[in-house]
C-alpha cells in the first residue's frame, strides 16, 4: 500500500458489484480502501450468481474488476471472513483505526419457510444451487439430486435459472413453477423466459389461466395481458434441447413437503389460494383447500437474508440502517443502525443486499454501491485523514497472521486468473474454474 499520510483510510468488506465499485469511487476521491472478501476470488454476484455460460458478460465484469483491483489506493485481503464465528469480527476491525467501514457482504444467509419437510432429501434452496453450478467452495463439490418431476417455489429470474439448469443441462421430465399469487404477477424477465419457454406446456398454461381468471378479474388484473407477457419470449425462443415439460401452477402456496420411508421428497402440498386487494397492491389468501403435487425435487427460489452473526442488527431479514439518515444519498439511508440503543453504529455503512435485497441485477447493486461511497465520503469529510495509513494495515496483517491462513492478495488473484484461463485453453474450453479453495491456493503458489 502507498504509505502517504494524511488520507482517510477504509474498509469495505464484500467483493461483489456493490464492493467493487464503492472501493473505486472511493479510491477515485483519494481514500485508501482496504477491500476484505470472504471468497478467494472477487466478483460476488457477478462470479458466483450470474448464469454458468453467460461467458461474454462474466469476462466483462471480471476486467472491470481487475482494473479496480489495479488502482493503487486500493488493497485486497481474500479468503478472510468476517463475523462473529470469522476470521475477525467487525469490532476488531473498528478497533484497528479505520476511519470508516462499508458492509457489501451480500446476503449470506439462507431464507425458508420454516414449513414441515424441509429437512427431506431433495429438498433444497436455489442459491446453493447456483453456488454450486458456479463451482463457488465448498458448493461446488456437494451433491445435488435434482431429478424427475422438479417443483420450483418463486416466479422470479432465480426460478429462470434453475429451470434453465434443470431444463437445458439436467433434462428432466417436468419443472413446475409454483406461485402463491396469479399469473400478473410474475417476476422473472422475457430475457431469462427465452432460454425455457420452448418446454412450456401452451396449453397447461391456458387451463392455468382460466381457473385463475375469477380471483384476477376480482382484482383488476388482465387475463390476457398477463398471458401476452408470459409469451412475449416466444419470438426469440432458444430452441430446446431436452422433451422437460415445464408449466406454472399460480394461486398455490406450499405447506409441507412429504417424504417416503427414506427420507426422500415424494410430494409437495400447497393450499390454494385467491387475490385479495391491499391498498395499490394485492396479496395471496388461503382458501383452506390443499392438494399434493407428486414431485421428486423441490427447490425454494424465494430470496435471500443477511447473516445473522456478522455483527450488525437485523430486522426482517436485513441489517438495520438509520430511519433518519445523517448522510443520505437521493432519499436512501446507508447507515447501520442500532434500535436497541436507537443511534447510528457510527461510522459502519451498508450497500448493495447488505442494505437492501434487490432484484439480482449487477447494475443495481453496482449503481448501490456507488450511492453508498457517496453517504460514506459526506461522512469523512467531517474528519482529516491519518498521519500514518500504514499502520492500520499493519495492524490487520499481524491479525489475520493469528489465524494461520493463506490471506489471497491482489498479485495472488492476477495469477489465479492466469491459471485458470490458461487451463481452460489447455482444455479447449470457454472458461475454466477450479472448484476448490485448495486448488486455487494451489495455483496461485506461495
Amino acid at each position: 500500500m502507498s504509505s502517504a499520510g494524511n488520507r482517510h483510510v477504509v474498509a469495505v468488506i464484500g467483493a461483489g458489484p456493490a464492493g467493487m465499485f464503492a472501493a473505486r469511487q472511493l479510491a477515485m476521491e483519494g481514500v485508501h480502501v482496504v477491500l476484505i472478501n470472504r471468497d478467494i476470488k472477487p466478483g460476488g454476484l457477478a462470479e458466483y450468481g450470474i448464469y454458468y455460460d453467460k461467458y461474454k458478460m462474466k469476462d466483462g465484469l471480471r476486467k472491470q474488476f481487475r482494473q479496480i483491483l489495479e488502482m493503487p489506493g486500493i488493497d485486497y485481503y481474500g479468503n478472510v471472513t468476517v463475523g462473529k464465528n470469522g476470521d475477525i469480527t467487525l469490532d476488531e476491525l473498528r478497533s484497528m483505526g479505520f476511519q470508516a467501514i462499508m458492509v457489501t457482504v451480500g446476503a449470506q444467509g439462507t431464507k425458508w419457510l420454516g414449513l414441515p419437510g424441509e429437512q427431506l432429501s431433495g429438498v433444497y434452496h436455489a442459491k446453493d444451487i447456483v453456488y454450486h453450478y458456479n463451482k463457488l467452495p465448498p458448493y461446488s463439490t456437494q451433491e445435488f439430486h435434482v431429478r424427475g418431476r422438479v417443483a420450483l417455489v418463486g416466479v422470479g429470474n432465480v426460478m429462470m435459472d434453475i429451470a434453465h439448469w434443470a431444463i437445458r443441462d439436467l433434462k428432466v421430465d417436468e419443472v413446475i413453477a409454483v406461485a402463491r399469487r396469479g399469473p400478473a404477477e410474475v417476476k422473472f424477465t422475457k430475457k431469462e423466459m427465452e432460454y425455457v419457454i420452448a418446454n412450456l406446456d401452451i396449453a397447461a398454461l391456458d387451463e392455468e389461466l382460466a381457473r385463475c381468471a375469477p380471483y384476477m378479474q376480482e382484482v383488476g388484473q388482465d387475463v390476457q395481458a398477463a398471458r401476452e407477457y408470459i409469451l412475449s419470449a416466444l419470438p426469440k425462443a432458444i430452441p430446446p434441447v431436452s422433451n422437460t415439460r415445464f408449466r406454472f401452477d399460480f394461486l398455490a402456496s406450499p405447506t409441507r413437503m412429504i417424504g417416503d420411508e427414506q427420507g426422500r421428497v415424494i410430494g409437495l402440498e400447497v393450499e390454494d389460494t385467491k387475490l385479495v386487494l391491499k391498498g395499490n397492491d394485492t396479496k395471496a389468501v388461503g382458501l383452506g383447500t390443499r392438494r399434493v403435487l407428486d414431485v421428486d425435487t423441490v427447490v425454494f427460489c424465494i430470496g435471500d437474508k443477511v447473516d445473522e452473526n456478522f455483527g450488525l442488527p437485523v430486522q426482517w431479514n436485513e441489517f438495520v440502517k438509520s430511519p433518519q439518515p445523517c448522510y443520505p444519498v437521493d432519499g436512501l439511508s446507508y447507515e447501520a443502525y442500532d434500535p436497541e440503543a436507537e443511534k447510528p453504529i457510527e461510522g459502519v455503512f451498508v450497500a448493495g443486499w447488505s442494505r437492501e435485497a434487490s432484484s439480482g441485477l449487477v447494475g443495481v447493486a453496482r449503481k448501490d454501491g456507488e450511492l453508498g461511497a457517496r453517504a460514506m465520503l459526506q461522512y469523512l469529510s467531517t474528519m482529516p485523514g491519518v498521519d500514518d495509513p500504514a499502520a492500520i494495515i499493519s495492524c490487520l496483517e499481524e491479525r489475520l497472521e493469528h489465524n494461520h491462513k493463506r490471506v489471497v492478495m491482489k498479485d495472488d488473484v492476477e495469477r489465479l486468473f492466469a491459471a485458470e484461463q490458461a487451463e481452460a485453453a489447455r482444455r479447449n474450453l470457454e472458461e475454466y474454474k477450479f472448484k476448490t479453495n485448495e486448488e486455487m491456493l494451489a495455483a496461485i503458489g506461495s
